[in-house]
Order: structure tokens, then sequence, then C-alpha cells
């Protein structure tokens, strides 16, 4: 079997792989990063958003061997090493952006990618960004508002739903 390098949270990662390993299978099951989710296996759902090399890509849809000598960051990456939540993690809890959770680990990489694009995002610009991300609990509603108030947007306007 192959093996594949990649920089994974800033740590070196390595592992032996089949071709057909997923980069999903490779962080969730080779090195224990469990947070990417897999919800669909279609790559419908954006449970398993994550950055390689700065671009948020669904992780269901890359081969492990594709990401050889990337920078890979997963929802671990995204808190403090203390376990202190990030902007966009804090602005999910402050403003009720998750119910289950699933979909959350997505939803907080795809809201980085975006907030790194666009700082201050309408949103309209924000709704459309996540169009690739299924939320079955929460309608959307409060996932908008947390990723406006993360970009140090007054959300005070915005009626709840």
């Amino acid at each position: 079997m192959p093996q594949v390098n990649m920089t994974v949270n800033g740590k070196s990662a390595s592992g032996q792989i089949e071709g057909r390993t997923l980069l999903v299978e490779f962080l969730r099951e080779t090195l224990g990063l469990t947070g990417t989710h897999v919800g669909c296996d279609t790559s419908q759902c954006g449970a398993c958003v994550v950055h390689v090399d700065g671009k948020a890509v669904k992780a269901c849809t890359m081969f492990a061997a594709e990401a050889e000598g990337a920078e890979v960051l997963t929802i671990e990456s995204m808190a403090a090493p203390d376990g202190t939540l990030n902007t966009i993690q804090q602005a999910f809890q402050d403003h009720h952006g998750l119910q289950c959770g699933f979909c959350t680990p997505g939803m907080v990489m795809s809201a980085a990618a975006l907030l790194k694009d666009n700082p201050k995002p309408t949103e309209a610009e924000v709704r459309d960004y996540l169009e690739g991300n299924i939320c079955r609990c929460t309608g959307y509603h409060n996932i908008v508002k947390a990723i406006l108030a993360a970009s140090g947007q007054d959300v005070s306007a915005i009626a709840a739903e």
C-alpha cells in the first residue's frame, strides 16, 4: 500500500492507504480526527468540509493521495490549544447556530473559508455560500446570524425566526 504524507492541523501526518481511500476516511480512521463528519457519502451535505491548502473542500470528494504534501485543516484546528472557542465557534454558540451539532463542523469550516475571502458578507452572500451545506435541525437562520456576528456585524436587528 502506498504512503501518504501531509500536514494536518500544523502537524506532520502520514499513513498507509489504499488508492481508493478518501481524505475523510484518512482523517477519521487513520488519524482519529473524528470532528470531520461523514453525512451523506454523496458530497451533498457538507458535513465533511475541511481546508486543503487554504481552500474549503468536501473531504468525501477527495482521495487522501490527492492531499499528498498538502496543508489540511480540520475542525479540530479551530479552537485554541486550551479549548477556547474561536470567534466563529463562539458565535455559533452565542447565536444558537447549532442543535444536534452534526453539521456544525462543516458549517464552521465553510464559514471560516467564506470570512477569509469575504470578511463582511451580506446575509444573501452567507446563504448563497452555504448552499452546499445541509442542516436538518436549525432552518439556517441562526447559522447565518452566527456567521454575520462572527464577521463583526451587528445582528441585533435580525429578527428571530
